[in-house]
């Protein structure tokens, strides 16, 4: 199959390009820095550098591919944030439209049916229902958990104050995945025959902040690592302390909200809350110790 993707050699990006050149389709990724054609090449995919909020260079991108995988940054300018983000997928949109593909894998979030308050998640709602309203377009939601790797952010407060916390309780249940198994997800639906418009969660585990401050805390030394609850202010302040831009630490500090009232989760919950993901917490808190 040709294939195209979005995401550059991030994350997921780099072992979805490797799963897909192994198993032998003709894999385009596309990346906004040219530094990055010489490592995509190495890999034995093309190269489409580019932006992903111009419709016109991805449409090109698209077109004779017969899948593609479109996902926006985390952080669209640091300012006017949803808005950038909403703006990228009509972008994308307008690209699928006109390029004609027919099959689209895009990655979402927990919490993307919640159309506000969900902190960044909501510019993924916002794709979800531009996407929803393509004709002859066969698309699944890849909705994934709270990425693994966003508890990295955590080492300088528990290396300085010997805490980690957020502003949410140590007994909400989390649902978390790691990059390489929403890798393996998109990698399935890219080939995979489907029709319509689809949601697929994918999550490698659930547990509790309490979880992650035991299991954690345990692999770097520290196994009595308490899990703190802050206060909302006390999270933003803590966050724009840290070198956080406003805006973003203030759409964080509502995702813990929406994860504190339990509706980021509500939809995941009402799903039977499946978990096909295979690298548990466990697994992770190797990883996070080697960084620590």
């Amino acid at each position: 199959m040709k294939i195209t993707l979005a995401g550059s050699l991030g994350n997921i990006g780099l072992p979805l390009t490797k799963k897909l050149v192994a198993a032998g389709h003709d894999v385009k990724v596309i990346s906004s820095a040219a530094h990055n054609q010489s490592a995509i090449e190495a890999l034995g995919a093309k190269a489409a550098i580019g932006s992903v909020s111009d419709a016109t260079f991805l449409t090109e991108a698209f077109t004779g591919a017969d899948a593609v995988y479109v996902m926006t940054p985390p952080n669209m300018g640091g300012v006017n944030i949803i808005a950038n983000t909403t703006a990228a997928g009509e972008a994308f949109s307008t690209a699928i439209q006109k390029s004609g593909v027919g099959r689209v894998v895009m990655l979402s979030s927990i919490g993307a049916d919640v159309p506000a308050g969900t902190g960044p998640i909501a510019g993924l709602h916002n794709i979800e229902k531009i996407y929803e309203k393509l004709e002859n377009v066969n698309i699944t939601f890849l909705r994934a958990g709270y990425f693994f790797n966003n508890l990295f952010n955590d080492i300088p407060l528990i290396k300085g104050a010997g805490i980690t916390g957020g502003n949410y309780p140590s007994d909400v249940k989390i649902p978390l995945v790691h990059p390489e198994d929403i890798a393996s997800a998109i990698a399935e639906e890219l080939v995979k025959e489907s029709v319509g418009k689809n949601i697929r969660y994918i999550v490698s585990d659930v547990r509790t902040p309490a979880d992650l401050a035991s299991v954690l805390g345990s692999a770097v030394g520290k196994p009595e690592l308490p899990w703190v609850e802050f206060t909302d202010e006390q999270a933003l302040q803590g966050m724009t302390q840290a070198g956080l831009p406003e805006e973003m630490a203030g759409l964080y500090q509502e995702m813990g909200v929406a994860l504190r009232e339990g509706k980021l989760q509500s939809d995941f919950d009402a799903q039977g809350s499946p978990v096909t993901g295979q690298i548990k917490l466990e697994d992770f808190a190797k990883i996070f110790a080697q960084a620590f």
